[in-house]
């Protein structure tokens, strides 16, 4: 763990603590039936939290835990609901194989957004539910979102920092399960009801669907890692074919991802342009590509001619599957060039599919990136001059602008020694704690 990240943990242990007795000096009271919420739902959020389960594309680990943690909040707004946090996350960390930092961090950044949340619900006019039964909504939501942009914040800053990522990349990545955790917005609620309610009875029986809850999250999980891993074992089966371009549809799913950032995309249309660019080659799965693809030397124009239908061939297979139907024109058109000279329709300009526009630049520096039997590969200053020379033949212009003024256009190197070494699962460099 280099120092950045250390001084980073130490920064969030330093704010919990200021957090927390912030809180306590705004709510020093000390109240039996605070007490017993705090025992109650500290028990169900430990329950649900010792079921924890990695989320996808992430190094975090995420748990529904957050719901009975909030509800503690919205039943004892004060400084025992962040002594239960405090408890209940300590006694998980403790069980965990992992360093003593990650323990550390987990512990004080889901304590700083305990605190902050329920100083920010205090503050526009919050209450607990045991004294006043009318139930604040908008102050509730607020609770809710104080939480959550605190929690995912401090997790974004040590991921980005330990594993050198842009900030905002992790940070939007992480903020695209907020929908659905809005969704358990309404179970907090009526957990926190039911336990001024009922008490603890009526508690312990809202967590049997507080775990079907959870199984859900978990089973939605589960069906989107097996569709990547999928995807990425039939690209890999294509790339095996030819010893040249191995890794080659990855990294230009990974360039695409680095160019739709730069050009400010949404993060939902940045992960639509990358499953695109992954699938961009899948065509080349049919036999008549595999005698072309293992030819050493250059292709004769026969047999570039059969190359131009791969757009087509991959369009189609990516077609048969109803979730992709979105990336079927950019799939095809990923080699139509700006001013219409390129395959297989000669389409021209803005008529061409902005992530085929997109691919077409990921594809290029790639290829231009790689040596081949013919040519060593180029460094950045020449790939910048062919951009700059096909700009508007080639290539959108105004995307080429973009990317040849943006500072993270060398990220489209970083992985450029690599590319003979083929992919494996990326290890978690820390495992932390998302809504948990």
């Amino acid at each position: 763990m280099n120092t950045r990240t250390r001084l980073y943990i130490a920064a969030i242990v330093a704010a919990a603590t200021l957090a927390a007795l912030g809180l306590y000096l705004v709510s020093p009271d000390l109240s039996a039936n605070y007490i017993k919420a705090v025992v109650c739902l500290g028990a169900v959020a430990l329950l649900t939290q010792l079921l924890g389960f990695l989320m996808l594309r992430t190094t975090v680990t995420g748990t529904i835990s957050f719901v009975p943690f909030l509800a503690n909040a919205a039943v004892a707004p004060n400084w025992l609901t962040v002594v239960g946090v405090f408890v209940v996350v300590s006694v998980v960390q403790i069980t965990r194989d992992i360093h003593i930092a990650k323990k550390v961090f987990n512990v004080a950044q889901q304590c700083l957004a305990m605190s902050v949340a329920i100083l920010v619900y205090r503050m526009v006019g919050g209450y607990s539910l045991l004294l006043i039964p009318t139930i604040p909504y908008l102050q509730l939501l607020l609770l809710f979102l104080s939480f959550f942009i605190v929690n995912v914040t401090c997790v974004s800053g040590v991921i980005a920092i330990t594993e050198e990522k842009p900030f905002m990349e992790v940070w939007s990545a992480i903020t695209m399960d907020l929908p659905h955790d809005l969704l358990s917005w309404p179970i907090i609620i009526c957990l926190a009801w039911i336990y001024t309610k009922y008490g603890i009875p009526g508690a312990f029986a809202l967590t049997v669907p507080l775990l079907g809850l959870r199984q859900l999250y978990k089973i939605n999980w589960q069906l989107e890692k097996t569709n990547q891993e999928l995807l990425e074992l039939m690209v890999a089966a294509i790339e095996a074919r030819d010893p040249y371009t191995s890794g080659h549809s990855r990294r230009v799913s990974q360039n695409a991802k680095i160019i739709a950032q730069i050009l400010g995309l949404k993060q939902s249309k940045v992960k639509r342009i990358e499953i695109a660019a992954l699938l961009h080659d899948v065509g080349k799965i049919h036999e008549v590509f595999a005698p072309i693809l293992q030819k050493p030397g250059r292709l004769t124009d026969e047999e570039h001619a059969i190359m131009q239908t791969h757009p087509v061939k991959s369009e189609e297979l990516v077609a048969k599957v109803s979730q992709l139907r979105d990336i079927v024109s950019p799939v095809r058109h990923h080699h139509e060039n700006w001013d219409g000279t390129g395959y297989p329709d000669r389409i021209a300009g803005e008529r061409i599919p902005l992530a085929s526009r997109i691919i077409m630049f990921a594809d290029t520096i790639d290829a231009m990136t790689s040596d081949r039997p013919y040519r060593k590969a180029l460094d950045e200053s020449a790939v910048r001059q062919e951009l700059i020379k096909h700009r508007a033949r080639q290539f959108d212009p105004t995307i080429c602008d973009a990317l040849l003024s943006s500072k993270r256009f060398v990220e489209l190197f970083s992985h450029a020694a690599h590319q003979s070494l083929p992919h494996t699962q990326e290890i978690p460099k820390l495992r932390l704690a998302v809504h948990s």
